[in-house]
């Protein structure tokens, strides 16, 4: 899943950016508020970290014009503890507010029921990733082929759900390495083939069909061959 965190706060955004990379989200990150409304405006965002007080435009206004055209769940993050802030806030339309300092075992407990939060049938069913036998729950983050469940790390979930989201297109190891590691690729590393052939060992081993496969030269697909 993908998230935008919208924080002026360098550090901070920088620790969230880290810490939801390690749990396997994929993170976006800008620090004023022009930019991030223009960024959960155009951009295909689960949930959006919003907060209030940016440079361009505060948050309330990134949230008003957010809403004026999209649902995305917006948690609000700010270090103004009146009540009257977080009631504008949640007027305006933000799904949850939570007030600076915080530990990020809440931040990220309150993320995960915003994207449990509320959903529908259709939006259970759009959590919901098959290929053959191989089925992603992107909710519950749980992954099973043939019935059987598979235990992946973070890291490999990340993997395996970008290559779901893109199955039948051939990934290289540069794409692979910025959206889940958030890495400019370096040719001298191998964590990607490292991780690759992880992935694959749970994936495909003991399996009749394998699905993880190298293109060679260019990178790796998710698909189903005949």
């Amino acid at each position: 899943m993908r998230i935008l965190v919208i924080e002026d706060e360098v550090r901070l955004a920088e620790y969230l950016r880290k810490g939801l990379s390690e749990n396997a989200y994929v993170v976006d990150v800008t620090h004023d508020g022009i930019d991030g409304r223009h960024m959960a405006l155009e951009g295909e965002y689960d949930l959006v970290l919003l907060d209030v007080m940016l440079p361009g435009i505060d948050g309330f206004g990134v949230l008003r014009d957010l809403r004026a055209r999209k649902q995305t769940p917006v948690l609000m993050l700010t270090a103004r503890d009146k009540v009257e802030d977080r009631v504008q806030g949640l007027k305006g339309g933000a799904d949850d507010y939570l007030v600076k300092p915080f530990a990020f075992s809440e931040l990220l407990a309150r993320v995960e029921a915003l994207l449990r939060r509320g959903s529908s049938v259709s939006a259970q069913a759009s959590t919901l990733m098959r290929l053959g036998d191989l089925e992603v729950d992107l909710a519950r983050r749980k992954v099973t082929r043939a019935g059987k469940r598979l235990d992946l790390t973070p890291k490999e979930f990340g993997l395996l759900t970008l290559l779901m989201r893109r199955r039948g297109e051939v990934l290289s190891r540069t794409v692979l390495a910025e959206q889940v590691w958030d890495l400019h690729f370096d040719s001298e590393t191998n964590v990607i083939d490292v991780a690759v052939r992880r992935l694959r060992a749970k994936l495909d081993e003991g399996f009749e069909t394998p699905l993880l496969h190298t293109v060679r030269g260019v990178g790796y697909v998710l698909e189903v061959r005949e």
